[in-house]
């Protein structure tokens, strides 16, 4: 099956509160070739931003891990959501997400299934990992998906560390799932076309 990126329309839509989020927003957004659409700090959207995710193929959430899930700015456009949720305007689209906290486990795994069971509700294909945990005694801070996640990228940066000292490799994993969350996406807009 051919695979179709480059026609795929992907939608990163996140919140970020102290820049580290915004910088695994930006390398998933490299790698799906998405739109990047910030939560502000109030937790709204644009107008704009909700059209252009009703017409997004593919739809990746983050946020920060506070607290052992998403920041309240992210729960309040996932609220807001309800009106694409009632009108079925998000389902069969594709989604995925990812997360940062200041510690190495910080619950991370909750916020993912937060945004699984989101993209659930909205009756929507969520995207895996398919890149194997670094998990020897070799591995290092910066080889990838050294969280172990096979649900969507994690990251962990040091609560004292700025946005530019993130670990590389979690950067190189998020901008390596964005690739092939539009990939996937790009494969079902190629079965689509050929039913119609």
């Amino acid at each position: 099956m051919t695979q179709r990126t480059s026609s795929v329309k992907a939608v990163v839509v996140y919140h970020s509160g102290y820049g580290h989020t915004a910088r695994m927003a930006t390398a998933v957004a490299e790698g799906a070739g998405a739109e990047r659409l910030a939560i502000d700090s109030e937790g709204n959207l644009a107008a704009h931003a909700w059209e252009t995710l009703a017409a997004a193929d593919a739809i990746l959430f983050g946020s920060p891990t506070y607290m052992g899930g998403p920041s309240w700015q992210f729960k309040k456009f996932a609220d807001a959501s309800s009106k694409p949720w009632f009108e079925g305007a998000w389902k069969n689209k594709i989604f995925g997400g990812f997360t940062n906290s200041a510690s190495m486990n910080g619950d991370k795994l909750n916020t993912l299934e937060y945004f699984f069971l989101l993209a659930g509700q909205h009756g929507g294909i969520w995207v895996s990992m398919d890149i194997k945990p670094a998990n020897t005694r070799a591995s290092l801070r910066d080889d990838l998906n050294r969280m172990g996640s096979y649900i969507a990228p994690m990251a962990q940066t040091p609560a004292d560390a700025s946005p530019e000292e993130m670990s590389t490799g979690d950067l190189e994993t998020a901008r390596r799932y964005g690739a092939r969350v539009a990939m996937v996406a790009g494969q079902l807009l190629c079965v689509k076309a050929q039913n119609d």
